[in-house]
């Protein structure tokens, strides 16, 4: 298994892109968006269009893409973190391994800043963001127009 990290400098080809999109889409499961929302994360985290970036990084096992994760970086920091992590999904046939957890600690590691996420109360993933450090201080509300 390798660990590819994505950014503004190593950006995706187009297939790499697509590759990333579809596996993300299939692999959030019940906790996943919309192609065209994940297509527009990636792109803001290698600059595709003027952004402050972020990075996406891969974990490849045989040439396929057995776990991905998205950063954004928000250019705030202290009242709202310098990233918000805003995908991660591990391929349905590699959960259980640590996988997860790799690709949280390496996030972790070469984000500048602190980071932040947004998870599901059902969603069993909240369980290794607690045991890596992360606390739910807040309680969050939206308003969509």
């Amino acid at each position: 298994m390798k660990i590819k990290i994505i950014d503004a400098i190593n950006k995706p080809s187009i297939n790499e892109k697509s590759e990333i999109v579809n596996f993300l889409h299939e692999h959030l499961d019940e906790f996943g968006d919309q192609k065209k929302d994940i297509v527009k994360a990636i792109e803001y985290a290698v600059k595709e269009f003027v952004s402050l970036g972020g990075f996406v990084i891969l974990l490849v096992e045989n040439e396929e893409i057995i776990g991905a994760t998205v950063v954004n970086q928000t250019g705030m920091g202290g009242y709202i973190p310098e990233n918000i992590l805003v995908y991660i999904a591990i391929h349905k046939e590699h959960r259980g391994k640590g996988l997860g957890k790799t690709l949280m600690q390496k996030a972790i590691e070469i984000s500048k800043g602190d980071m932040a996420l947004h998870v599901e109360a059902t969603n069993p993933a909240r369980f290794l963001y607690e045991k890596l450090g992360f606390t739910n201080p807040y309680l969050e509300m939206r308003l969509k127009k």
